[in-house]
């Protein structure tokens, strides 16, 4: 009989597999733990596929009829009626519409409460694991239940670009609560990266602004009354509700989908004469620029998840490996993004590209704001006698050195 796969891999869509590439080690009391590569890869190659433990659209965002699949977040429109929204042109065609991957025939609402699932077993799925706990029934649209109030009071306290969303925290509680083994869910739980109660604090801090710091005791009471579980009572105290919040702060994984990305992908994978090239390049070219124009930049279903391997996973503001969605749902595919060698850690960027191209002080300060630690990557260590200027103050250097030339032209 082959041994039990590690609690840290089985959420991967092949866990024998996964724990054949790479390996998780303890680092040091200050990293923690590292992913580290246990064989070669290649740049572009994909390193393990994984599944979140629990995750959810935002609550604005699902607001916003940004349609996406209760369970996986699989975007429900079709790449034509998103860009239709997006646009503002109700009466696009978009062409090639057989790439759409959408399929709406197959979409399944919960019978009971009417929430919609791409397909009847993410349907299934979601109510094995935490849905026949949370579902609302008839009260769907009942303001003054439970759950309603609550998720009404993060919405009010945590606006647009969301970064996190109360209703992970709800479907961890629900997860554990409706499973059989209760033990390992809470042990699952217990794997992801935890605080001091100073940092925990910082954390609170930056998801709710400092407007909304004492609004953290009304969503606890109002967490409470619509979850509380006797064998769960420390994640309803004041200090473990502030815990449960730091931990869903800190490991979340942004998740974006959109079906109208996914057809563009296949467009650029088409094989097609020049002329006809050049025409479907002008046509999504201009359908972007519509959308910018009508919608900014809010493009995609998003919300978070908890992802267990890939939480493992350090930062370095020169990361040889990124998470993506090309999936259209939940799926998180880490891939190279350069050669790696066995027993190299595997590290992610937490800052997106523009960030990454700051000053070394500056991403330091976004890096000491937002995650709470200083970052020691080779590409720090080796800017370590630059001057300690943020970008902005840098661009207001530049920016008087340009004032001055001006008036000394005039």
């Amino acid at each position: 009989m082959a041994a039990p796969v590690d609690d840290m891999f089985s959420r991967c869509v092949d866990p024998a597999k996964a724990s054949n590439c790479v390996e998780v080690r303890f680092i040091d009391n200050v990293k923690g733990k590292g992913l580290f590569a246990k064989k070669p890869f290649k740049k572009g190659d994909t390193i393990f596929i994984e599944r979140p433990l629990v995750s959810s659209q935002f609550l604005w965002n699902a607001l916003y009829k940004y349609r996406a699949c209760e369970y996986c977040l699989r975007a429900l429109e079709t790449a034509e009626e998103n860009s239709r929204r997006l646009s503002g042109r109700a009466a696009l065609s978009l062409p090639h519409p057989e790439l759409c991957k959408v399929r709406p025939d197959r979409h399944q609402p919960c019978p009971h409460c009417q929430v919609m699932y791409c397909s009847a077993e993410c349907r299934q799925a979601a109510w094995e694991q935490y849905h026949k706990l949370l579902c609302l029934g008839p009260s769907h649209h009942d303001p003054d239940h439970p759950l309603n109030k609550l998720q009404d009071a993060w919405r009010s306290v945590h606006y647009p670009p969301e970064t996190s969303s109360i209703m992970i925290m709800a479907r961890m509680v629900a997860s554990i609560k409706q499973a059989e083994d209760k033990g390992r869910w809470q042990r699952l739980f217990s794997q992801f990266c935890s605080r001091t109660a100073n940092e925990e604090e910082e954390i609170v801090h930056k998801l709710l602004g400092e407007k909304f710091q004492g609004q953290l005791g009304l969503l606890r009471n109002l967490f409470t009354t619509a979850l509380y579980e006797e064998s769960l009572s420390q994640w309803f105290t004041p200090d473990g509700f502030r815990s449960l919040f730091s931990l869903v702060g800190t490991n979340g994984q942004g998740i974006g989908t959109s079906s109208l990305s996914q057809w563009v992908h296949a467009c650029d994978a088409l094989e097609l004469p020049s002329q006809q090239r050049e025409q479907l390049d002008a046509f999504i070219d201009q359908l972007y620029k519509d959308i910018d124009k009508e919608t900014g930049d809010f493009l995609n279903c998003e919300g978070s998840g908890l992802f267990l391997l890939q939480s493992s996973c350090n930062h370095s503001c020169v990361p040889n490996a990124e998470a993506s969605f090309p999936d259209n749902n939940f799926l998180l595919h880490l891939g190279a993004l350069s050669d790696i060698s066995p027993g190299e850690e595997i590290c992610i960027s937490y800052l997106d590209v523009c960030q990454r191209d700051r000053s070394r002080h500056s991403r330091h300060k976004i890096l000491r704001e937002n995650y709470l630690f200083v970052c020691s990557c080779q590409k720090c260590m080796s800017q370590m006698d630059d001057a300690d200027l943020t970008s902005e103050d840098e661009e207001e250097v530049e920016g008087e050195g340009e004032t001055e030339d001006e008036m000394t032209d005039v």
